[in-house]
């Protein structure tokens, strides 16, 4: 199974804003500096040639126009919009490419800082000044954008290379949640009311859902012949993912064949994530732990999560487009003796094998302790090594008819950690007053977790341009 998320080679449209007083060499060394920047950065760049507008730049109406029709000509693989300000700009100008091109995507706004020594006519630019102007007309058209952190910078800096960093992955978390396709298999555990959400409130936001009856997978794999070429070609899959010592191998086979059915589905349905009925009709049914199979999928980028928590996996979804990396679904699990700010975070487990070095199948020994370990065989055991955290959570607020997150960032340490299962160490600056806000909000004991840096990210694109009211911790 192939995943659909578009992960590489951005394709951003480009308006270098002009007015026409301002010299024209400003806005020619303008283009060649973004084409420069995305070309070290493998951005490939839409907008109209100095031959088709002045000097390549948007100022008039027609210049707009002409603009406009080019995005709404590449729009398909448009992921975002840089505005450039060499100088002060034509507010009307940018504000009409975003209007008629009608491209629903991501916007950046940049504009460059001027010299103290070159403040006289022939460099001056007014960026400054002009980009408060492009902004008000952004916002008269209801046009959502992004803001660089200072309020001018040039291109070619090491500050803009990390807006820049960062807007890419607002575009990906915003292109790639707006439309996504759930799959929830099987009822949530009846002992979990936490996982509860509503799937109307979803849709309204983009999101579907597609069920099914965990029934309907165990029929199937029940008839399923051992020698299906199906499930041997699945469980190569399963032995090439991950060492299973110990474990029987009609065990791995039960596996395969829950693998295959569900591979299916996702591809008939044109699934990017599931969430699955983990506990416990898998084991009494089929005497295996679909742990495994979660963990290759969220491997791929198509991930996986416990106990039909339908907007864990959204949250997983969307951080791991933020990430650029695989994200997995823990539990805020236990203190780290008396640090406030540590804890342990775990599960039985189903995280992609990127987490776990030491990565092996093996059991879940607190399910086992109620239906038999030996029908828990399927679970993924492993240690997350030291390294950077970003946390986050979606939920449905149902009674208010909202969608809400909070986001955040810390560190995996290298503490010491004596317990099975898929397993952490996080340090949490603030960590007690997070956990107040988790629990006065009513989110839910799963976080989300990727091994990176993209709190700012995850606040820009759940808030700005996708209307969840987001809380980020520690900013």
């Amino acid at each position: 199974m192939k995943t659909r998320l578009k992960m590489d080679s951005p394709t951003l449209g480009v308006i270098v804003g002009n007015r026409d007083f301002f010299p024209d060499q400003l806005v020619t060394e303008a283009r060649a500096d973004i084409e420069k920047l995305f070309g070290e950065l493998g951005i490939t760049p839409v907008w109209v040639s100095p031959e088709e507008t002045k000097l390549g730049g948007v100022e008039t109406h027609a210049e707009a126009r002409k603009c406009a029709e080019l995005f709404r000509s590449r729009a398909a693989d448009i992921d975002g919009v840089l505005v450039t300000l060499p100088n002060f700009g034509d507010e009307k100008g940018v504000a009409d490419v975003l209007k008629l091109s009608g491209l629903d995507v991501p916007v950046l706004v940049q504009a460059y800082p001027d010299d103290l020594n070159q403040l006289g006519v022939s460099r001056r630019r007014d960026g400054f000044c002009g980009k408060i102007s492009v902004c008000n007309n952004l916002v008269q058209a209801g046009i959502k954008f992004t803001l660089t952190d200072r309020h001018v910078v040039a291109p070619l800096t090491d500050e803009f290379r990390g807006e820049l960093d960062t807007f890419l992955r607002v575009c990906r978390v915003v292109n790639g949640t707006r439309g996504v396709r759930l799959g929830a298999v099987g009822a949530r555990p009846g002992a979990f009311n936490t996982v509860r959400y509503s799937e109307k409130l979803l849709e309204r936001h983009g999101v579907s859902v597609t069920t099914v009856d965990l029934s309907e997978f165990i029929a199937i794999v029940e008839k399923m012949s051992d020698d299906d070429a199906a499930a041997k070609a699945k469980l190569d899959e399963i032995h090439s993912y991950a060492p299973a010592p110990g474990v029987p191998p009609e065990k791995l086979l039960q596996m395969a064949k829950l693998g295959v059915v569900l591979e299916g589905w996702m591809e008939e349905n044109a699934l990017d994530a599931t969430a699955i009925q983990c506990w416990t009709s898998v084991q009494q049914n089929l005497g295996c732990n679909v742990c495994t199979l979660m963990s290759m999928m969220s491997e791929g980028f198509m991930p996986s999560a416990c106990e039909t928590d339908v907007t864990g996996v959204l949250t997983m979804y969307s951080m791991q487009l933020a990430a650029g990396s695989p994200a997995a679904l823990v539990d805020w699990n236990n203190n780290y003796g008396d640090d406030p700010d540590k804890c342990t975070l775990f599960h039985c487990g189903n995280w992609a094998k990127s987490f776990l070095p030491d990565a092996k199948v093996a059991t879940a020994p607190i399910l086992g302790s109620i239906i038999g370990e030996e029908n828990t065989y399927g679970a993924m055991e492993g240690r997350t090594p030291a390294g950077p955290l970003t946390y986050g959570r979606v939920t449905t607020a149902d009674a208010d008819g909202a969608i809400r997150a909070y986001v955040g960032e810390g560190q995996l340490t290298a503490d010491e950690l004596n317990t099975f299962g898929t397993r952490a160490v996080a340090h949490v600056p603030g960590l007690q007053q997070l956990l107040r806000f988790v629990c006065r909000a009513g989110f839910e004991h799963h976080v989300v977790m990727t091994g990176s840096t993209s709190a700012a990210a995850l606040e820009e694109a759940f808030e700005n341009y996708l209307g969840w009211e987001t809380y980020r911790h520690g900013a």
